[in-house]
């Protein structure tokens, strides 16, 4: 009998390992219990084809990786600063497509829910490759613009992973929840005594960042750095109010960080990389997450560069099971990148002018205040530029319940300044708006135009109200739907489309799982 990819399976564990799945087994989260050699023979629902043909394909993946790693790694860094940030990026982004193909390839060997996912396999398994496949995809985009051998050399190989990764995507079967959504459910790496912490009121700090000098640390990117490694428990960072002038990347290996300031407007990190200074929009961002399980509560991030320096990011995340709950993320052109991953944010107030919100990931905005702001002269605003690439990728943007608007400086120029929700980045881009309100801010058309083929795009309203939500002058694209169906809008819905029942609740965040406020 084959084995589903969203009960638990049956206990068994593999002989051998990948350096994550090693980890939390050190750490005491993996009980090997059997010998399961003979295992990866039977199949798995959600997959098309055996576990072990599964695997092979993803190894084939791995040493394409390890090629452009390899040939990478021999070009030393110059003084080219452009290039230099476009190697460095690669280097970064192909590490993580190897973590991303590796658990993909042990999650077909050990139990469900014990592989650090959600416990529903396939949605883990789909967005772990629509990771690895959006990795190169950047990593390409930033020799763009510099005559560069090594573009050349990488390019042809890039394209073999990008194809492979989408081959192994296709593989792969969506299988859906069955549980309600009044569940509260516990990813099954969260210890018991970890879920009475993350459900209390109280939380318990482990470091405080104070500016002033009253805390453990004086900033932000000393107290990341003192959080232990692939931590499976909450490692919480206090910031003081203040303006914190600083670049902070929290890497891969900081799992389950949860960072809190003393509100929206008191706790700021500030940066102000951009593209025009040389740095890649990938490197741009003032804030960067990569490790998973991360938590943002009561905080601003900020990039400062202004329109003229065009892409420059003010928060850049990578982390799957992540949240932003009531935070400032404010910039001008690429202010938030959602690169990769499943993505929360609740009652954040976000503010740009070109494609300000953009990126791969599978994210839901509730409750939050989008603002437009007024940008380079002639310029056209775009909310959104989501980068779906593959029609087999979970990926997406969804808005439930929030507010579109103008920004103070843009109030003025409304009638003059268009403002669109969004504009395809890729071929396959995604992005709903439900059950929100929009200002007059929000031109008629709805949707920016580009010069591809509208069909394969997935745009789509849902019960939205306010003058901006006039639906009779909008585009008449093939890919644009007027949703009428509540079960078609309940795909986009936090318990749907990023799974949010199974994950969400040990974070102590609210949510709306479906479609009811």
């Amino acid at each position: 009998m084959a084995l589903s990819c969203s009960t638990k399976m049956e206990s068994g564990t593999p002989t051998s390992f990948s350096f994550i799945i090693s980890v939390i087994l050190i750490l005491g989260v993996l009980t090997p219990t059997s010998d399961a050699r003979g295992s990866d023979l039977k199949g798995l629902e959600c997959l098309k084809v055996s576990s072990s043909d599964f695997r092979d394909s993803v190894q084939g993946v791995i040493q394409v990786l390890q090629r452009v790693t390899s040939i990478l790694s021999r070009f030393p860094n110059g003084r080219d600063f452009r290039l230099s940030n476009a190697i460095f990026d690669c280097l970064d982004l192909l590490d993580l497509s190897f973590d991303d193909l590796q658990l993909s390839s042990s999650a077909t060997q050990i139990p469900t829910g014990q592989q650090n996912g959600t416990g529903n396999l396939s949605s883990d398994l789909r967005t772990w490759l629509s990771a690895a496949l959006a990795n190169p995809q950047t990593c390409m985009e930033g020799f763009e613009g510099i005559n560069s051998i090594i573009d050349n050399l990488l390019s042809s190989l890039l394209s073999q992973m990008i194809s492979s990764i989408q081959h192994l995507l296709t593989q792969v079967h969506h299988v859906p929840d069955d549980f309600h959504a009044s569940e509260i459910q516990f990813p099954p790496w969260i210890k018991p005594r970890d879920q009475k912490v993350l459900q209390s009121d109280e939380i318990n700090v482990d470091v405080v960042v104070a500016a002033d000098g009253t805390g453990t640390f004086t900033s932000v990117a000393d107290a990341v750095q003192a959080a232990p490694d692939y931590s499976m428990k909450r490692f919480v960072i206090y910031v003081k109010r203040g303006l914190y002038k600083e670049n902070v990347e929290i890497k891969k290996k900081k799992w389950n960080i949860m960072m809190i300031g003393e509100g929206m407007d008191a706790t700021v990190i500030s940066g102000d990389r951009n593209f025009y200074d040389g740095w890649t929009t990938y490197r741009s961002a003032t804030f960067a997450v990569s490790g998973r399980g991360f938590i943002a509560r009561d905080i601003t991030f900020q990039n400062t560069a202004g329109p003229e320096k065009h892409q420059a990011v003010a928060l850049r995340s990578n982390s799957d099971l992540s949240v932003f709950y009531r935070c400032g993320i404010y910039g001008y052109q690429d202010s938030l990148y959602t690169h990769t991953m499943r993505q929360f944010y609740r009652e954040c107030r976000i503010k740009g002018s070109v494609d300000f919100i953009f990126g791969d990931a599978a994210a839901v905005f509730q409750k939050c205040q989008i603002q437009a702001k007024r940008g380079l002269p002639g310029q056209k605003n775009a909310i959104t530029a989501q980068g779906r690439k593959d029609p087999h990728e979970p990926t997406g943007f969804s808005f439930q319940f929030c507010n579109i608007s103008a920004d103070s400086d843009l109030l003025p120029f409304v009638g003059s300044i268009e403002t669109y929700l969004g504009r395809p980045w890729r071929a396959y881009s995604r992005t709903v708006y439900m059950q929100t309100y929009m200002s007059n801010a929000v031109a008629p058309r709805g949707w920016l135009e580009w010069n591809g083929d509208e069909s394969s795009l997935y745009y789509a309203e849902y019960m939205n109200g306010g003058p901006g939500a006039a639906l009779e002058n909008r585009v008449k694209w093939a890919g644009f739907h007027v949703l009428k169906d509540a079960r078609e809008a309940y795909h986009f819905t936090v318990a749907d489309f990023i799974q949010g029942n199974l994950w969400l609740p040990h974070t102590g965040v609210m949510y709306t799982a479906g479609l009811s406020a």
